[in-house]
């Protein structure tokens, strides 16, 4: 995508963001965080081959969609989009996939060494029409790489309307994009 051209992503339908992120509090204790850094790599792999097996017809759709990561001064983030919740916690609870095996192998380490390295996650159920994306001079990026861009501009008002009606309970008129 080049030049100055709004987009949006094209899903209406519910949806789920999974962020999930580390922080090492004891840097000298590389044997305790080491393996929590290097297992998500292998979880997002997992994911995307799984996601491509699936559009081909020869595997199991997970409901995965797209993840990114961030890094900042806490640690990495991952950003991931899934197509709903239940979707997320199959994933995370299937003994056959690489995560519930990260997952007690965190546990069982981190008892060893209380605090050595911090994870979290949060879960967020996005109902359909209370998400919007812009995207502009940017590649399919989040929502956009997951679902496709288009240049429609009216898609952009479903989370403002709902934000709207909630805070003063009118509607936008017909047509109008706020």
């Amino acid at each position: 995508m080049t030049g100055f051209v709004h987009s949006s992503h094209t899903h209406d339908g519910e949806l789920a963001v999974f962020l999930i992120g580390m922080r090492v509090n004891h840097p000298w204790r590389p044997d305790l965080w080491g393996p929590v850094f290097a297992a998500m790599p292998g979880m997002v792999t997992e994911l995307y081959a799984a996601k491509a097996a699936a559009a081909q017809g020869e595997g199991p759709d997970l409901g995965f969609l797209e993840a990114r990561t961030l890094i900042g001064a806490g640690g990495p983030t991952l950003v991931q989009y899934w197509r709903d919740v239940d979707s997320v916690y199959a994933y995370a609870n299937d003994p056959e996939r690489r995560h519930r095996p990260a997952w007690t192998a965190f546990y069982r380490r981190s008892r060893k060494a209380t605090g050595a390295v911090g994870i979290w996650h949060e879960t967020y159920a996005v109902p359909a029409g209370a998400h919007e994306s812009l995207y502009v001079g940017m590649p399919p990026t989040g929502l956009g790489r997951a679902f496709g861009l288009t240049e429609d501009r009216s898609r952009r008002r479903h989370a403002r309307i709902g934000r709207r009606e909630v805070a003063t309970d009118s509607a936008t008129p017909e047509g109008v994009v706020s």
